[in-house]
């Protein structure tokens, strides 16, 4: 009985080396309170699997150890699935938004890298796409963009997806 226990924790174990995590940016912050000022730690961080999975979390703690752990936290707590075609990009281009910060993402030919700038990288290479343009308009704000990035993979459709929102079959989208 006991060992059927520890083959379930290192189960589950497994399935927590499967997720990469990515510190975007550290933050300290104070707090003015009666006696003076409280400092704390904003830690932002992008959780992945690079199978199509991504999320980002925002922590806050007194150490900084303590505000990543609970970023980690939230970001698994907003995941989000994207559909990617076989060559590791997205089906259509998208446009996304987050706060002031716009994103715009199009696909692109295989070989062509993630080519994409700041938190919006980061976010892509967790999720698995590797072939990307992607640009940052509006903010230069981390969070910001980081959220843009995620709104945008997660209005993605496939055109399975579409053809039974229309009601239609899949080769009907096809021909023109």
């Amino acid at each position: 009985m006991a060992t059927g226990g520890r083959k379930k924790s290192n189960r589950t174990k497994k399935e927590e080396t499967t997720w990469q995590e990515r510190v975007i940016q550290i933050r300290r912050v104070s707090k003015v309170v009666k006696g003076g000022k409280k400092l704390s730690f904003r830690a932002i961080v992008v959780v992945g699997n690079e199978r199509g999975q991504v999320g980002v979390g925002v922590g806050k703690a007194s150490d900084v150890i303590g505000a990543v752990k609970k970023g980690v936290a939230d970001g698994k707590k907003h995941l989000i699935d994207i559909p990617m075609t076989k060559s590791n990009s997205i089906p259509h281009p998208i446009n996304g938004m987050g706060g002031g910060a716009k994103v715009m993402m199009r696909p692109a030919a295989p070989g062509t890298g993630v080519i994409a700038g700041g938190a919006v990288r980061t976010v892509l290479e967790l999720a698995g796409i590797r072939n990307i343009l992607a640009k940052q308009l509006g903010s230069n704000n981390p969070l910001n963009n980081a959220r843009a990035a995620v709104n945008a993979l997660s209005t993605l459709r496939t055109f399975s997806q579409v053809a039974e929102d229309r009601g239609v079959p899949i080769e009907r989208l096809y021909a023109q």
